[in-house]
């Protein structure tokens, strides 16, 4: 069984903890399979025996057990607590579209809950862990990017925020690579135009990801294959002035100098004077 983030297992322990009462607890026990009819009950009765099923390993059961404190006690603070969890059962059972559906209920209903942190971030989550490779349909990945900004956005100093940023960044890299494999299909097919447009979007919209030197060296391959030298020469520049150390940059270097003439010795400082050119 998939295990939850570390901020949603601390969230977890804490709910058990703030909303446990003894009693109740003693007289529930552990729930592990679901009642073959519905529960009935008080609100915190019905809300602890789904805490024991979620806790136990059952999210179906605990889902359904949540439901009906919702169902049958819509305005006791319980029911509040058993409609984001039974999205977070939802999310356990890979029920994504639905937990989404159930958090953006929650998060219409209650925008000042203290719980709302956790909505969003939860809501983050059923988009990031359907991420697929970088040769697919990224429409999930640009829905996941969006929500981990909201959180960060909204709560940046929320226990979930320091996650959400690091997915951000992963979400982000993981777009770059998606517009670099497309602009090197393209290149490999000399479509350069095309291929061009992919490499800009990388330079322009992902500078902080580790793509972007791949992509000025791409570049200035399809600017030198168009015969745009002197594109090619300034986007070489931008590379060596940014990544010298790269290797990228090395290769960029001598695809520039295999188009100078031999004849001027001038041409081999195309570096310099391509970089006042542009700036």
């Amino acid at each position: 069984m998939r295990q939850p983030p570390s901020a949603i297992r601390r969230y977890l322990i804490a709910f058990a903890t703030a909303f446990a009462v003894t009693a109740l607890t003693g007289a529930c026990g552990a729930f592990t399979q679901a009642p073959e009819e519905a529960p009935e009950g008080p609100p915190e009765y019905l809300y602890n025996m789904g805490m024991d099923l979620l806790l136990g390993g059952n999210p179906v059961a605990a889902a359904a057990v949540f439901d009906e404190v919702d169902r049958q006690h819509p305005y006791s603070v319980w029911a509040d607590k058993a409609q984001i969890m039974a999205a977070y059962a939802l999310y356990k059972r890979n029920k994504y579209d639905d937990a989404i559906v159930a958090l953006e209920r929650f998060i219409q209903l209650h925008p000042g809950s203290r719980d709302a942190p956790y909505a969003y971030y939860l809501k983050a989550l059923s988009y990031y862990e359907r991420i697929t490779d970088v040769g697919r349909d990224q429409d999930l990945t640009r829905r996941a990017m969006a929500a981990l900004d909201e959180v960060v956005r909204r709560y940046p100093k929320s226990k979930f925020a320091r996650d959400a940023r690091l997915k951000r960044d992963l979400t982000n890299d993981h777009l770059a690579g998606s517009e670099m494999g497309i602009g090197r299909f393209y290149l490999k097919r000399k479509q350069y135009l095309a291929a061009i447009n992919r490499f800009r979007r990388v330079v322009d919209n992902y500078q902080t990801t580790a793509h972007v030197p791949e992509a000025l060296h791409r570049l200035t391959e399809a600017y030198l294959a168009l015969g745009l030298k002197d594109e090619a020469q300034a986007t070489a520049a931008v590379l060596g002035h940014n990544f010298p150390g790269s290797d990228w940059y090395v290769d960029s270097y001598a695809l520039i100098a295999e188009t100078a003439p031999a004849t001027k010795k001038e041409e081999r400082s195309w570096i310099g004077r391509a970089w006042n050119s542009v700036f």
